[in-house]
């Protein structure tokens, strides 16, 4: 299956790729928070509607996206040893007791076998001091399935790193912006009904 063009992306905001009908732009936060963040993201995930990663860009003032896999790009792994960087992964390391919190956090974005791929081919990365969510709760509504437990959207698994290292009032609105942009891409699939609001 081949990955979306500019060309047919045409009729969709440039900020959250949404149909313009449906942006959500102007609805989303500006969050400062303590931590930063950098997004690796999948090559592949770039011109998805329903990258979130995307929306982390937008609503947080400190937060960057580097791509990662793109044809005749290499990544450059320097970006990764800036001292206090950890990594939000499952499988990552947890830091020593009495480590200082982190001061900037890597995410994979990606489905779960393209960040499995990214964790795997960057060895930097599983040096890194890791942080790890408890999986969604199995209600949690969702664009994507994933085979893993621990799966969840990068918006939604920053969302729950901002809850834990600075508190859930500071990673709420990050929640809600999650469930809009679900609402909106139901509505534009046709597919939001009473059930689901």
């Amino acid at each position: 299956m081949r990955s979306r063009t500019p060309a047919d992306l045409a009729g969709r905001c440039p900020g959250c790729y949404l149909p313009t009908a449906l942006c959500l732009c102007a609805e989303v936060p500006q969050l400062e928070t303590r931590t930063r963040f950098l997004v690796i993201r999948h090559n592949k995930e770039a011109n998805k509607s329903t990258n979130t990663a995307r929306l982390a860009g937008l609503a947080l003032t400190q937060c960057s996206i580097l791509t990662y896999g793109a044809p005749g790009q290499p990544f450059d792994i320097s970006v990764l040893s800036e001292p206090g960087t950890w990594l939000l992964f499952p499988d990552a390391q947890p830091p020593p007791p009495g480590t200082p919190p982190p001061e900037r956090l890597v995410v994979l974005d990606g489905n779960w076998t393209q960040a499995r791929r990214m964790y795997q081919r960057l060895p930097e990365l599983r040096r890194l001091p890791g942080l790890a969510l408890p999986p969604p709760p199995p209600e949690a509504r969702r664009l994507r399935r994933s085979p893993h437990p621990y799966g969840m959207s990068t918006v939604e698994a920053i969302a729950g790193a901002v809850s834990v290292l600075e508190g859930e009032e500071v990673a709420r609105p990050l929640y809600a912006l999650h469930e809009l942009m679900i609402d909106r891409v139901l509505t534009a699939r046709g597919r939001l009904d009473d059930d689901d609001e």
